[in-house]
Parts: structure tokens; C-alpha cells; sequence
């Protein structure tokens, strides 16, 4: 099957705008005690009420972003203002953490553990921020902020359950995250923060867990950035290193860096050849780097985020390289990722596959799948397609 570049950018803008964000639009809003619902079934039925700080926040950033980037749509404003003066209201404890989970009606269920929570309240508040012009929106994104910095070289503080001090080890989630996270805030940050950030991150990205010899992204390393032999430092996550190798391309693209570049695309592609399933097709979950059998259970899954975001990776590649083998893979990915997982007779995209790609579990959202990676990925799909054409 061949593909224009014209009609690419035409399938992802019809995708994001006429099928992906009207179904959010039409059942996730709580109009009546504020925020998102995300569990939701195929149909969008809710089929569950908690709500989950980072899929709020995630919300609340694509509905802001859209009003951004694309149209200064009210109803978009509206929606993303729901959530933010919800979680404004709910989402932290007296200490300005962000909880994990709250019910319906805001009360907290799940401790503030997560890093990430604050990670995508300070993403979320600062498109609304910019939206809507309110200077709170602005002081939370910069006080979710600079919970991260404080936090990054201990995520999870007082809620870790990792005994101190005999096994070290550092997540490539934590840099790769604040990489992206500095680029979103650039508007509210100086201009030495952002370099500092952005150099501190893709080193800490590029040199410690990018295996030189092997070209693979590790997901744990110790804190010199040497392997560690065992389960965690022995684990490929292929959706998170192929994540934040578009992460580095986008910054390294914005630097004028053609070596980084490369070597991000480089890291990517031999992650796809690594993960790839060659007897079903699809990305595995996740991987030992060794071979060995991983501890996750679900490790032969397919997932919508992995594949998403791997058309991201492909297509920003292409577009800033020009490489076939970066057209090839994104040809192959596009044809697994839009046979598998978009659903066109109930709109947006199944999440979960068994390794075989049938559909694993019958819904649109839940605790993890929200309004976030496929209205994403759409979005910045149809971008390199419309800069391409």
C-alpha cells in the first residue's frame, strides 16, 4: 500500500477532530461534580466514576493544547476548565503533592506517590495557563514544576518500598519526562533553566541508558549509568525508549543537532527491530535485554501506547532525516497500529491487545488510557504529514 503525505495529514486531522476527540467530548465530561470520567466501555458508557490525577491532568492539557495550537474553540476552553478547576480544588494535599486517585467527587483515594502526577498537573496548568490567562493556572504549573525538580532524584520519597542503598538504580522515566515536560514550560521558564534542563536530561537520556554497543534503551540503570543484572536492570520498554527518542529529536530538531538526532532515530529503529513480534507483528511490552523471561506477566500485550507513539518517533524521524528506513518501519507500523487498535464503529481506539492483536479488553478508558496518547499522536502525526506535504 502506498501513502501521499497529503492524504496522511487528512486521515489524522479527520481521525483527531472528527472521530477521537468528539467521542471525549461526548461522554468523559462531569458537568456535575467537575472533571473527566475515563473508564469508559466501548461505547462510552462509564462504567466506573474514580478519577485518576494523571489522566485529569492529560485531559486538561489536550483540550488546552487544541485550543493553542489549533483554534480558539470556546467549547475547548470550557472543557479543559472543568478539569482544571476540579483538580484545583482537589488534586493536591496541604503540602501541594498531587494525589494519584480521587473519587467522583474529589475526596482522595490514592496517596501522592507518583512523581508523574505532578509531572502532568505542571503540563496541564501550563497550556491552561496559557488559554485562559489566569495567573493561578500559572502559579500551579510552576508549583508542580518545581515539585518535580525537587523530587526527581527521589521519585517516590516516603512511599518508595525499595530498601535503601543495596541495589541503586535510576528510571529512564524521570528524565525523559522532564526533557519533554521543560519544552512544554518553556513559556514560564528562563531561558538558563530550559538549557540547563534540556542539557542535563538528553546526557542523562543519551549516555547512561542508551547501550552504545547493543543500541537498545534501557528502563533502569544504576546511577553511573552501568547495567545491573537482575529483572529491572535487564528490562526493555520499548514504548517508553522509542518515547523519548522522539523526545530527543524534537529537542535536538530545535538546536539545529544533527548527530543527536541520528543517534536518536538510530536508538529507535534498533529498539523496533528488537521488539518487533515477527510470527504475530506488533511491539512486545515488554523485553529482557538478555533474553531471559521477563517478570511482567502482560509482557507479550500489545498495547495502543507503544504503537502511537511509535508513529510519532517514525514520522518526526522521516521528516528530519529523509531515512527509508525510518518510511519503511512507519509503513509497517501504520498498518498494524490502524487495523489493530482504531475502532470505526464506535469511535477511538481499542487499548489492549493479546499477542495475537486480538482485543484483550472491551473499553476506551480506564486507570490508565485516558484523553491523552491517541488525540496526541494524531495531533503530532498530522503536523510532520502537513510539514512533509
Amino acid at each position: 500500500m502506498e501513502y501521499d503525505f497529503k492524504a496522511l495529514a487528512q486521515l489524522y486531522k479527520n481521525a483527531l477532530l472528527k472521530d477521537v476527540i468528539p467521542f471525549w467530548e461526548k461522554h468523559s465530561l462531569d458537568w456535575e461534580r467537575g472533571g473527566y470520567f475515563t473508564c469508559l466501555d466501548r461505547e462510552g458508557n462509564v462504567y466506573d466514576t474514580d478519577k485518576f490525577v494523571w489522566l485529569q491532568n492529560r485531559q486538561i492539557w489536550i483540550f488546552s493544547m487544541l485550543y493553542n495550537q489549533l483554534e480558539k474553540r470556546e467549547d475547548w476552553l470550557k472543557i479543559a476548565a472543568i478539569g482544571a478547576n476540579f483538580l484545583a480544588q482537589h488534586g493536591t494535599d496541604a503540602d501541594g503533592n498531587w494525589y494519584f486517585a480521587l473519587d467522583r467527587a474529589g475526596n482522595p483515594l490514592v496517596q501522592p506517590y507518583s512523581i508523574f502526577s505532578d509531572c502532568f498537573a505542571a503540563m496541564a496548568f501550563s497550556q491552561y495557563a496559557m488559554a485562559s490567562g489566569e495567573s493561578w493556572a500559572t502559579e500551579i504549573a510552576l508549583q508542580a514544576y518545581n515539585n518535580v525538580l525537587r523530587r526527581k532524584d527521589n521519585p517516590k520519597g516516603k512511599y518508595n518500598k525499595i530498601y535503601p542503598g543495596t541495589r541503586p538504580m535510576k528510571a529512564l522515566a524521570v528524565p525523559m519526562i522532564l526533557a519533554n515536560l521543560t519544552l512544554e514550560m518553556a513559556w514560564l521558564l528562563s531561558e538558563e533553566t530550559i538549557e540547563n534542563v534540556l542539557d542535563m536530561t538528553v546526557r542523562e537520556v543519551m549516555a547512561d541508558f542508551l547501550d552504545r554497543d547493543r543500541g537498545l534503551i534501557y528502563e533502569n540503570v544504576a546511577p553511573d549509568g552501568s547495567h545491573v543484572d537482575c529483572f529491572d536492570g535487564r528490562l526493555i520498554n520499548p514504548g517508553h525508549g522509542i518515547e523519548a527518542m522522539w523526545f530527543v529529536m524534537d529537542i535536538a530538531s530545535r538546536r539545529h543537532d544533527a548527530t543527536t538526532i541520528n543517534q536518536a532515530v538510530d536508538a529507535m529503529l534498533n529498539t523496533l527491530n528488537f521488539a518487533w513480534d515477527v510470527e504475530y507483528g506488533g511491539l512486545y511490552y515488554f523485553l529482557d535485554a538478555d533474553g531471559h523471561p521477563p517478570q511482567q506477566l502482560e509482557w507479550d500485550r500489545k498495547l495502543w501506547w507503544v504503537h502511537l507513539e511509535s508513529l510519532v518517533a517514525l514520522a518526526m524521524g522521516y521528516r528530519l532525516t529523509g531515512r527509508e528506513a525510518c518510511w519503511d518501519w512507519y509503513r509497517k507500523m501504520h498498518d498494524y497500529a490502524w487495523s489493530h487498535f482504531a475502532d470505526p464503529e464506535y469511535g477511538e481506539w481499542f487499548g489492549y491487545l493479546n499477542r495475537r492483536g486480538e482485543v484483550l479488553l472491551n473499553l476506551k478508558g480506564g486507570k490508565w488510557k485516558g484523553c491523552f496518547h491517541v488525540p496526541r499522536a494524531l495531533y503530532l502525526c498530522w503536523q510532520q504529514f502537513q510539514a512533509l506535504s
